[in-house]
This record gives structure tokens, sequence and C-alpha cells, in this order.
């Protein structure tokens, strides 16, 4: 594929960060493998956006920082800032039961005993409903006849929200509610988004947009009306662990199966500007924010253990703790991290996800974009090559 790269000019040349480091960063992405990635970092008041490779393999096109993009779990921070917002109000308790609002879905001892925190911070013991909504992809890589079958079967497939939550709560659970330990799962934040509607009287993404993407003044973010981006935006290219070779674009697609969890598209520059405002407290109270920053061990969907509070990841560096959330959709997957002081801020996208093979064992492989994004991340986050903690291999399902 052709090598391409585009970069803004930062607003002013004395910064904190290495741009030339930056832009080969970046570079390095692209030449590991992954056709196209761009990104926006920040520094009190001094922005660097760079962008290399190509968002169509097939023409060319070159990606530009200013895309729009599918930005998965990400929304779930979205979603946990309604949900505290509400909470602010007194309409939401958050160690209320489930069930007390949403007694249909969640009935009986489940519903008594499974709270809005447990939801949150993927305590309740409810399973991800993935596996099951993408029937091909189960057993995988042992069973022989997984395939990317129901990746294409569900392209234009309208979900009912009720319907994938049901999928999850007929499978076993994960653990019993309220454990000192979390297991990710995508449920959690498709009921979330019912209890949303059930207290404020409107739909989960009208009140998400006027009251979360609104508030922070985004202007390029919201939830898609149908299976087509508007605006600028790359192909989207899964490789499913090499089970699709060549990658297969995924860019038109109906979220209705991932909806409050991990729909929405943005910009990288709206997503530096809404982690900014979050931990400044402009989109919901101190308070509120020091409960979404209590985080336990949760097991992610990869299998890896990371820190989780409400909707929000704690990643800890060499230069500082960082906030923020990742998320992946079929092939799409985007970072975004602020330092806790606010004054460092990353978001960045590539357009290939699950490239990692795997051997016999089913264990996926290393591979050189792992190395490339490790690169990234340390001079995104830390400018000075100073080694950090966190080692961005998306090895699972989308989250």
């Amino acid at each position: 594929m052709p090598h391409e790269t585009r970069t803004v000019p930062s607003i002013d040349s004395t910064t904190g960060f290495d741009r030339a480091g930056l832009q080969s960063a970046l570079d390095g992405v692209h030449r590991a493998g992954i056709p196209g990635v761009y990104a926006e970092v920040r520094d009190g008041g001094r922005t660097w956006r760079g962008a290399s490779g190509v968002a169509d393999v097939r023409t060319g096109r070159p990606v530009t920082p200013d895309m729009r993009q599918r930005v998965g779990s990400i929304t779930k921070t979205f979603t946990a800032a309604a949900i505290m917002q509400q909470v602010e109000q007194g309409r939401i308790g958050l160690d209320a039961p489930i069930g007390g609002y949403l007694p249909r879905l969640v009935p009986g001892e489940r519903g008594r005993k499974i709270t809005v925190r447990m939801l949150l911070n993927h305590t309740s013991g409810i399973p991800d409903y993935i596996p099951y909504a993408f029937p091909s992809l189960q057993g995988f890589p042992s069973r022989p006849d997984v395939s990317s079958k129901s990746l294409d079967d569900n392209r234009f497939r309208q979900f009912r929200p009720a319907e994938l939550i049901r999928l999850g709560l007929d499978a076993p659970p994960t653990g019993e509610p309220g454990g000192p330990k979390g297991v990710y799962s995508n449920t959690n934040y498709l009921l979330l988004g019912r209890l949303l509607e059930r207290v404020t009287g409107t739909t989960a993404d009208e009140y998400i947009t006027r009251n979360v993407v609104e508030r922070a003044g985004l202007r390029h973010t919201g939830f898609p009306a149908g299976p087509r981006i508007k605006g600028p935006h790359s192909r989207m290219y899964e490789a499913l662990w090499g089970l699709i070779d060549p990658p297969r674009d995924y860019s038109v697609y109906n979220m209705s199966w991932t909806g409050t969890g991990a729909a929405l598209v943005s910009t990288m520059e709206d997503l530096n500007r809404f982690y900014g405002k979050l931990l400044d407290g402009k989109i919901v109270g101190r308070a509120s924010l020091a409960q979404m920053q209590r985080t336990i061990p949760v097991i992610a969907l990869d299998g890896s253990t990371i820190e989780y509070g409400l909707g929000l990841h704690k990643v800890s560096t060499d230069c500082g703790t960082f906030w923020g959330h990742d998320g992946t959709v079929w092939g799409a997957g985007t970072v975004s991290l602020t330092r806790a002081d606010g004054t460092r801020r990353m978001s960045f996208a590539v357009n290939l996800q699950r490239w990692n093979k795997v051997d016999s064992s089913g264990t996926p492989q290393h591979h050189p974009i792992d190395d490339a994004l490790s690169t990234l991340y340390r001079e995104a986050l830390c400018g000075n090559g100073n080694d950090q903690t966190h080692d961005h291999r998306r090895k699972g399902i989308p989250s």
C-alpha cells in the first residue's frame, strides 16, 4: 500500500512534545502494517495533529487528522457521564437495584442484587452478548467452523436493545453481582441506555447528545443515523485474527448491535476536548467525577486486567496518571487518554483491527504493529521517550 503522510502544523513551535517524534511514531505504525493512522496531541495550549497512510487501500486516498471515526467503547464514558448527571439530579440511585427501574428487563433476584454502580464498573456478573449476537465467532479459535459469516449477516440488521440484553442475561453469569473483580460486558451499557430512557422520558441517544455531547461543545460527535458515516472518514478494515485475508472493509455497518455501549462517531479533536472537559468538572460535578475515578480490577475482553472506574480507564505511566478509554468496532480502533491534570491529551485512530494471527493453541501472535503502537504511546503520552506501562494489543472482540 502507498505510504502517505499528512501533518497539520502545531499551533506553537515551542511545544511540550516532539513533533518530529510524533510524526515518526505515526509513520512507524503505518509501516508496521496499519493502512492509516491519525492523531491529535495537546499539551497545555498547544496542539499537534498528524496522520500517516491511507484511508482506502484501493484508491490510495490518504488519511487526514480531522477524519471521523467509529470510536467503539469510548462511547461508554459518554453514557456513564449521562447516568451520573441523573444521579446528581436524584433520578437515579448509584447503589439502587436495577430491577427497581427495569423490572421487566432484569426481573427477580438478579434485578434486586445488581445495582447501577455494578453495571457501570462491570461487576454485575452479566456476560457480554456479542458472542451470541455473532454466533459464527463462538469458540474461536478451537472450533473449525469459526468464520466471519455473522459479521456479514449482521451488516444491515436492526437489533433491538432488549433482544441483545436478553442474549447476555440468558448466558451463564460471569460471577456474583458486586464481586471484587469485574468482567467487562457490553450488556451492562445497553442496560444503562435503557435506564436513561426510563428516567428521562427520551431516547438515550437524544439525552446523551443534548446533555453530554453538546455540553462539551463537540461539533463532530454523534450517534449514526444509519449504516453510513457522514463526513470525511476512512474505510475500516477487519482482519479477524487472520480469518479475513485480505482484511475486509466494514465502514458501512448498522451500529444497532452496540448502541449506548460503542456506537458513537467522533474525531480526535472532539475526543480530546471531551475528556478535558470531563476531568475539569464541566460535564459532571467533582463529586460525580470522583465516583467515576474509583477503580477496581476488571478483566477486559482480551483477557488482560485493567483498572476501571465508572466508564473510565485508569492508565499509569512514568509521566503521570491518565484517564480515558479505548474502543474497537469491526475495522476501527481508537484510544483517548488525558492526564489527570488535564494538560496532556492524546487521541489516535487506526483503520485495521485484530491483526494478530493465532497459533495452533489459539494464542494471538506478536506483530510489529504492537511494538509500533507502544512507541506511539510513549511519544504521545510522555513525549520524552520514557517507558510507560500501557501495552496496546487489541486481541479481543470489539469493546
